[in-house]
């Protein structure tokens, strides 16, 4: 269908959503036309949606892909109806309901001990010039991402151009291609400066890999979400900590830590880059204060005055 190729330039050009994004868009709408042998918009039915959603269910997919998939034939009709193609209104694509999302938190003193980590290497490591290098990216990549908030990808496309230590914010552009700024703690613009310092390569990527043995002099190449998903791993086993840590746990960590002391909600939403208020609200059920102290103030009184 050619509108679905309008509504993947329209996104691409008006909406400047991602490659993957539109990767992602085509396939799901693939798949929708696929069951629905829908050759025009005029056969896209209350019905034919609703025999799409049993179907997806009883493919055993979980409710949050099957939204996913709803959600890229919902965003096309709102496109046919923006287009005054007629098209049964966007409304009519529910989404599936799912569990309240569940937040992965670690506390203060396990953020403390994730930072503190790649220092605990580079301590063996000062005899040998090269071998600190490693460490210092580190303990770089760790500080930024709990300073600043960033997704994994915003802290992968970073180049060095974008970030003055000295200043200690800089712009980042965000999903959706909009910009934000973020700011950095005198911890991390420090641990950035050092690791900056030792680099001896001239890739603009600011976090690269690090050519060790007999490749030493390879250029070096920029990291991948992957990459910084296993290096947070191995800190995370080697500071003993069992809980499952990931960049993403590290975001949660900083918007947690600026709501308990304080931060409104607005903040917190400007500062991660959030379009909905609503995203940002999950953090609120673990950061009320008030809770906390009708919980301390009221909860087994009688045990304690026995």
């Amino acid at each position: 269908m050619k509108l679905i190729t309008d509504y993947l330039e329209y996104l691409e050009i008006e909406k400047g959503r991602s490659i993957k994004t539109l990767d992602n868009y085509r396939r799901y709408l693939t798949r929708f036309l696929s069951f629905s042998r829908a050759a025009s918009p005029a056969d896209i039915t209350d019905d034919t949606i609703r025999k799409y959603r049993i179907w997806l269910n009883r493919k055993n997919l979980d409710r949050k892909t099957q939204n996913f998939l709803l959600i890229a034939l919902r965003g096309f009709l709102k496109y046919l109806l923006r287009r005054r193609v007629a098209a049964i209104p966007p409304e009519v694509v529910e989404l599936a309901k799912t569990p309240a999302h569940r937040l992965d938190i670690i506390d203060t003193d396990d953020v403390e001990r994730i930072l503190h980590a790649p220092l605990q290497n580079n301590a063996h490591a000062k005899q040998k010039e090269d071998a600190m290098l490693p460490h210092l990216r580190d303990r770089a990549i760790l500080e930024l991402l709990f300073s600043t908030g960033l997704r994994v990808s915003e802290l992968c496309a970073l180049d060095r151009e974008h970030v003055n230590t000295k200043k200690g914010e800089f712009s980042v552009r965000g999903k959706g291609g909009k910009i934000r700024v973020v700011f950095v703690s005198e911890s991390a613009r420090s641990a950035v400066a050092r690791y900056m310092e030792k680099r001896g390569d001239i890739s603009p990527a600011l976090f690269v890999s690090v050519p060790r043995g007999k490749t030493g002099h390879a250029e070096p190449t920029r990291l991948t979400p992957r990459t910084i998903q296993r290096i947070l791993k191995h800190y995370a086993i080697k500071a003993g900590i069992t809980k499952k840590v990931t960049p993403h746990v590290l975001r949660h960590a900083f918007a947690t830590d600026l709501l308990m002391n304080g931060a409104d909600i607005r903040s917190v939403q400007a500062l991660l880059g959030h379009a909905n208020i609503a995203t940002t609200q999950i953090y609120t059920h673990v950061t009320d204060k008030h809770l906390r102290e009708v919980h301390q103030a009221f909860h087994g009184v009688r045990r304690k005055k026995k």
